[in-house]
């Protein structure tokens, strides 16, 4: 029996130009999601993984590889997952369907990315971790930032806020990101290695440490104010993973009337991550170029539609399957106050952003005009 499947734009898809997509099914190799199209047309897939861990997954990396898709002259979908396995893989199926020939992945879980790509991968579909590695998932391609540097960053950051605010002995309290983003083990991995020493020589003391399922900011809002409660307040610095968690905290050291006294790190240089920095709430933010991150992959992802020679200088070893995968890692940035202007003038976020409502009066003397 032959049925063909299209795959049409629908609320929520962000298309490249006008796009339909099918793929026709002649009963061979279990159905009518398992074949890309055999003339060689087709797309390039995104997906991405929810809308509130960071403002980067609902705006900026949608715009920045649609652009680049629609500069190469590459149709493209693009659809975020909304932090639903399931709806993640039902993603995948239609854009499989849709005679995807490249899949772009933010995986959710090491379980569902890896389902996607084990089904891609079948079919001949080549495959790329967009940020986040998939735990034994086996991708053709991973791009991301160098994700210990990150949390080497942070570590470093929360120190040197420490010592400028003449902090002594600060017991520090961590909010890690997910347990199931690999980046947040390796952002832990990055603060740890610079922390640990520190606690080893009796020049910080280790606080309390835990993870945020799904870098649920309002999740890690509740989290720090037990332990807050449980050391009595007696917190000096807290190594938040993201400017979400960063937020969390920081609205329980306002209620204590601790905003500004207690040092709080942060990362993706996000609109409120860089206000809370200009009002001294937040010490520090990891700025990503999130720009070059996108352009790489999407760099690759083309020239694999293409057919043509995809070329990934590094390569980085999957700690659960031991298979180096060919990688490109970008360089991540310390952001603290003087260095706000910059992320502005990058073009990663608006002055008027940045600089709306009472955050006005703090920008003209920090350099933003």
């Amino acid at each position: 029996m032959r049925s063909t499947i299209c795959a049409l734009a629908t609320i929520g898809l962000l298309t490249i130009g006008s796009l339909t997509a099918c793929t026709e099914d002649n009963g061979a190799g279990g159905g009518s999601g398992d074949k890309v199209r055999a003339d060689g047309t087709g797309t390039i897939g995104v997906i991405l993984p929810d809308t509130e861990s960071s403002q980067r997954w609902g705006t900026d990396d949608p715009k920045l590889l649609k652009a680049a898709f629609a500069a190469a002259g590459v149709p493209a979908v693009i659809q975020n997952a909304e932090g639903d396995t399931d709806k993640f893989k039902s993603i995948a199926d239609t854009m499989i369907a849709g005679g995807a020939k490249v899949l772009m992945i933010v995986s959710l879980d090491a379980e569902s990315g890896k389902a996607v790509i084990d089904k891609a991968k079948s079919i001949g579909i080549k495959t790329i971790d967009y940020d986040r590695l998939t735990l034994n998932g086996g991708a053709d391609y991973y791009v991301s930032f160098d994700n210990t540097a990150v949390g080497d960053l942070q570590g470093k950051g929360l120190a040197r806020c420490l010592t400028e605010r003449q902090v002594t002995l600060p017991k520090i309290a961590y909010l890690n990101g997910s347990p199931s983003d690999n980046n947040a083990t390796l952002f832990k991995d990055g603060y740890d290695s610079f922390l640990e020493p520190r606690y080893a020589q009796g020049e910080y003391l280790k606080g309390p440490d835990q993870s945020v399922d799904d870098w649920d900011a309002a999740l890690g809002g509740t989290i720090f104010r037990e332990m807050w409660s449980q050391t009595g307040g007696t917190i000096g610095g807290v190594l938040a993973a993201n400017d979400g968690l960063a937020e969390a905290a920081i609205t329980v050291l306002r209620e204590n009337k601790k905003n500004g006294v207690v040092p709080v790190t942060g990362q993706d240089a996000t609109v409120a991550g860089l206000q809370n920095i200009l009002a001294d709430d937040q010490c520090m933010t990891v700025y990503k170029p999130i720009k070059k991150e996108a352009d790489a992959a999407a760099d690759l992802a083309i020239k694999l539609f293409k057919g043509q020679d995809a070329v990934a200088e590094e390569r980085v070893k999957d700690p659960e399957s031991g298979a180096f995968v060919p990688a490109v890692l970008e360089v991540p940035q310390a952001i603290f106050k003087a260095d706000v202007v910059s992320v502005i003038k990058d073009g990663f976020v608006e002055k008027k952003a940045v600089c709306a409502g009472r955050f006005a009066d703090l920008c003209a003397p920090n350099g933003i005009n």
